[in-house]
């Protein structure tokens, strides 16, 4: 990850920047690039937005987003960051505009690990979501077939690859295996 120097740039500014080869991301008005993730990640991120995604649409509970869309989940100087996967609940799903970054925590965030990334920056990544809104974060680490579950409360909890993926009161009724979408 290569996080740029003054000036600050706004969620206006990034929409029209563009980096080939690169993932672009603003935390607090500063322009983060990092590398395309791979395609083991590119993998996992597909079968997790399948799995959920067919769960949410049969049950009519929100919307889900592609790897890479980005949320603005602070303003002033702005951040704007893209998860791997994330849901937006029905009751908020009219807030996401038809252009521009959606003004809203997403739900429910997912982030795969990969291999580049450092645990300490991966957490604050976490906590970002969860102070600006987000009710939970599953952290999805393929290399050690583990996820950790992270949730508003504070709480965190480890889910291994025998273990599923609960959506709890966040996608009523939503269980997979681990190793589903690991696989």
């Amino acid at each position: 990850m290569t996080t740029t120097a003054s000036p600050l740039m706004t969620a206006a500014e990034l929409e029209r920047v563009w980096v080939p080869g690169k993932a672009l991301e603003l935390v607090r008005g500063q322009l983060v690039v990092r590398d395309l993730a791979g395609g083991w990640h590119g993998r996992v991120a597909a079968r997790l937005s399948a799995h959920v995604g067919t769960h949410v649409e049969r049950h009519r509970l929100g919307d889900v987003f592609a790897p890479g869309t980005g949320f603005r989940i602070r303003s002033d100087p702005d951040t704007v960051l893209a998860p791997d996967f994330a849901f937006v609940g029905a009751d908020r799903a009219a807030q996401v505009p038809r252009r521009g970054y959606p003004d809203l925590a997403p739900d429910l965030v997912a982030e795969i690990v990969s291999p580049g990334d450092r645990p300490g920056e991966l957490l604050a990544k976490v906590a970002e979501w969860l102070d600006a809104g987000a009710r939970i974060v599953w952290v999805i680490d393929p290399q050690r077939l583990e996820a950790h579950i992270h949730r508003k409360n504070g709480s965190v909890s480890l889910v291994d690859r025998e273990g599923s993926l609960d959506g709890e009161q966040v996608l009523r009724g939503y269980t997979c295996p681990l190793r589903e979408i690991l696989v």
